[in-house]
């Protein structure tokens, strides 16, 4: 397998704040603006567009979801953030692009929809991935027949980003994002690499057999985004068996991926992002904000 590594410059950077923003699923049962409102009374000033759909939805209709319609006017989305005192600093489009393709699947038309939401929402980044496949079909795929698949299904979004200006992230949360060869093949097969980039997911990377350290190696500068978690010991004889998890359940630095050394690698190869806390528990969210800028000084 070819293997794609980026120059990596060491920087000698000047001091600044790690930008930290959280996942927009802090609360169970609650609307958007109560997730955004939540995030700000935590101290934060920076959310992700997490969960969202085409059309409407009964539980963001009724408040209990705490989802965005891909169809909706942007300045709704606005409005729900300037309320907060919230900034938008990605879109999440998490797609499962290796099961075949159908009406109720999340898949190449939502990230249409994102990216052009995102361009005018002004959010410079939107985060997909392949996904875990939940079909015999899709788990029985071979190597370079999920690499076609992959290559075939982001072929208009890349077209789209690059119209728009926007960043499209394939983020590690999947069999093929999750593998180091496999990624740097698909995006030595996909180019477009002013616009094609990666979103490291600590926890999914580490769990799906990947280490983050290798990534950032690799990458370098391709990394766009970082989404913050840690895993708890009992998780090691889960790996390479499940791949990607939507919140970690303990602070950053509690588990054994190794926090603090990842992001001094991220600062070492001058990788300055964005980055997102997918972590559940407000005691744990402001633990792990609190240590994320102590390492990073």
């Amino acid at each position: 397998m070819a293997m794609y590594f980026a120059k990596v410059t060491t920087i000698v950077m000047e001091e600044k704040r790690m930008k930290i923003g959280c996942f927009a699923c802090v609360e169970p049962f609650a609307p958007l603006a109560r997730q955004f409102a939540a995030i700000r009374e935590m101290g934060f000033a920076y959310a992700d567009v997490t969960d969202n759909h085409d059309g409407a939805a009964l539980g963001e209709e009724f408040g209990f979801a705490p989802t965005a319609s891909l169809d909706a006017h942007p300045e709704k989305l606005r409005t729900l953030a300037r309320e907060a005192g919230i900034r938008l600093s990605a879109f999440c489009c998490h797609a499962n692009l290796l099961d075949p393709t159908s009406p109720d699947t999340y898949g190449t038309a939502q990230i249409i929809k994102a990216l052009r939401l995102a361009k005018l929402l002004g959010i410079k980044e939107v985060i997909t991935c392949d996904g875990e496949p939940h079909t015999a079909f899709g788990h029985a795929l071979k190597p370079g027949e999920r690499l076609l698949i992959l290559r075939e299904k982001l072929q208009t979004p890349i077209a789209w980003a690059e119209e728009l200006g926007v960043k499209l992230l394939l983020e590690t949360h999947g069999p093929v994002t999750d593998n180091l060869g496999l990624m740097g093949d698909l995006l030595e097969k996909l180019g477009h690499e002013e616009t094609v980039g990666v979103c490291l997911d600590t926890g999914n990377c580490w769990l799906g057999g990947g280490e983050p350290l290798g990534y950032i190696k690799a990458f370098g500068t391709r990394i766009g985004h970082v989404h913050w978690k840690d895993m708890p010991a009992n998780m090691e004889k889960q790996r390479g068996k499940v791949f990607g998890c939507g919140m970690a359940v303990i602070a950053l630095g509690d588990g054994v991926i190794g926090i603090e050394g990842i992001v001094k690698a991220l600062k070492q190869a001058g990788i300055d992002v964005a980055t997102t806390l997918e972590i559940a528990g407000a005691e744990a969210v402001k633990v792990s904000a609190k240590r994320l800028k102590a390492w990073a000084r």
